[in-house]
């Protein structure tokens, strides 16, 4: 094709001339498309230079396609039928028993805790063929991972989250205490002195653990004189189960709290020390907004998790 043709070769002509092909008729063509055959005749006549050939010749009272206009008319339709879908795309919904789709989640120790045999559950019912992994949380990269699909939800309380990845708050927590239940000072550790004296196991914050914990840490350690802190250690997790072995206190999400005291015959109580909120929500990266299976997957999340007020 001659090269300085091609900037006027338009996806309108395009739509016109397979109809004058298929129709091998001018007339006929003018009534399909509500159009007028001198209007047909001028973008005929653009078409056979771009293309160096007649297309469409004159034969007795008909007309007929040249040899060229027989041979791009198939690949003319399905030039048009993809740019038709690229224009109007038809997005199918997700269907999770037909689906293989392999979801990977980004969450600390308390949210694989709190998280995952919920939605393993939910995912296993719902589709044969749904894959789950969960990855530990680094909120160094986190969104890094949601960016390149690595990972398609971060679960969790990140404060410093990136402001541009889209979020939806699930519910807001708040600490609690957790000791044996038969530890000695169990029905005194919501006073301040005693809680100022009990041997602690403290959680320190963490860009591979618990970033938002900060605060809380700093309120602690200020109350706690630095004598009296038994264990330090990153996983809210551990600290329960150390608690529910020795003497410690320790300080852990409610939630987990509420999970874990049954299982380790642990007893929660207040805490004498005002602690900050943890807001809870799910992150993703705004690529993926739109994908039909994410969306399912947000869905879930929100179903399982969201607290209604």
């Amino acid at each position: 094709m001659p090269k300085e043709n091609d900037a006027g070769l338009h996806l309108r002509d395009l739509r016109l001339l397979q109809v004058m092909l298929s129709e091998a008729s001018l007339t006929r063509a003018a009534a399909l498309l509500d159009t007028t055959q001198p209007t047909l005749s001028k973008a005929l006549a653009r078409l056979r230079a771009h293309f160096g050939d007649p297309l469409l010749v004159r034969h007795g009272q008909a007309m007929r396609p040249t040899p060229k206009g027989s041979e791009i008319l198939t690949p003319l339709r399905d030039l048009l039928s993809a740019a038709d879908g690229l224009a109007h795309p038809v997005t199918l919904p997700f269907d999770p028993q037909a689906s293989e789709r392999h979801f990977r989640v980004l969450v600390s120790d308390v949210g694989m805790v709190r998280f995952l045999p919920p939605l393993t559950a939910h995912l296993t019912a719902a589709g044969p063929r749904l894959k789950l992994e969960a990855q530990l949380l680094d909120s160094r990269n986190f969104e890094a991972k949601l960016g390149s699909g690595e990972a398609d939800l971060a679960l969790g309380a990140y404060p410093r989250a990136p402001r541009d990845l889209r979020r939806q708050l699930l519910y807001t927590d708040g600490y609690s205490g957790v000791v044996r239940r038969d530890h000695p000072k169990r029905q005194r550790l919501s006073r301040l002195a005693e809680f100022r004296t009990a041997r602690h196991i403290l959680v320190a914050a963490s860009d591979t653990g618990h970033a938002a914990h900060q605060v809380a840490q700093q309120t602690i350690e200020a109350a706690v004189a630095a004598d009296h802190i038994l264990l330090r250690l990153p996983s809210f997790t551990a600290a329960a189960l150390v608690a529910a072995e020795t003497d410690g206190v320790a300080t852990v999400p409610t939630n987990l709290a509420q999970l874990l005291k049954d299982r380790l015959q642990l007893a929660t109580f207040r805490l004498p020390v005002a602690m900050p909120p943890i807001a809870v929500a799910q992150y993703w990266h705004e690529r993926y907004h739109r994908d039909p299976g994410h969306r399912w997957l947000r869905q879930v999340c929100v179903s399982l998790f969201a607290r209604r007020t």
